[in-house]
């Protein structure tokens, strides 16, 4: 009996601690890091601020927390996505449309908003370590699709990945975002707007005078 009761007692503490991580998500991805405060944590979970200090001592504590729970979910999401591709250019497309798809779910925007953060401590380090795991991913597509330098641009692509992550939590719309940023991602600029041309002119077609005053119409291949 001691035993049942002592698992019991370690099941809700674990409990409670993941309701307050979930309420320190919330609370950072609607209101930014200055949001979350102890007695925000408390009205949501309906706990005691006195009890809130029993799972953590600090707000660097629930950021450090929630930064090891979070970031290793998020690179798992990007793998998987990027696995269940069968070449190299869809993997590094599935790169770019995954992390753009999470940050346009609610529940996790707070890593956006903990990333643009200068933190202290174990968490500063969790995230860089995070950033460089997901680095990771992209240097080993681009390496398998022949890039000369995959390290510097897996940092491009991921740069243009967090621009683009910034506009979305800005309203833009999330899937014309993340098109625009697959399609700069594998064509390049020049080649984006190339290659949106020709989509438009593919489905819309093009009329062209011919001798006599006679047309006849041009649809340009969009591959």
């Amino acid at each position: 009996m001691p035993r049942i009761r002592a698992a019991t007692v370690v099941e809700h503490r674990e409990m409670q601690r993941r309701a307050l991580l979930d309420a320190a998500r919330d609370l950072v991805a609607e209101g930014g890091v200055t949001a979350l405060t102890f007695p925000a944590l408390a009205r949501a979970t309906g706990l005691a601020r006195s009890s809130v200090y029993e799972y953590f001592k600090s707000r660097a504590d629930v950021i450090e927390a929630l930064v090891a729970h979070e970031f290793p979910a998020w690179i798992g999401e990007v793998r998987a996505a990027m696995a269940a591709e069968s070449t190299a250019e869809r993997q590094l497309a599935a790169y770019v449309r995954r992390q753009l798809g999470l940050v346009s779910e609610p529940g996790h925007r707070a890593l956006l908003a903990l990333s643009g953060q200068e933190l202290d401590g174990d968490a500063r380090d969790r995230i860089r370590a995070a950033h460089g795991w997901l680095l990771d991913l992209g240097i080993g597509v681009l390496r398998a699709l022949g890039h000369p330098e995959p390290r510097l641009a897996a940092a491009l692509v991921q740069g243009m990945v967090d621009a683009a992550a910034k506009r979305i939590s800005l309203g833009a719309d999330p899937a014309e975002v993340t098109e625009t940023a697959v399609s700069m991602v594998l064509f390049g600029g020049l080649g984006s707007a190339r290659r949106h041309t020709q989509a438009m002119n593919a489905q819309a077609g093009q009329t062209r005078p011919q001798p006599g005053g006679s047309t006849r119409r041009r649809v340009t291949s969009a591959s």
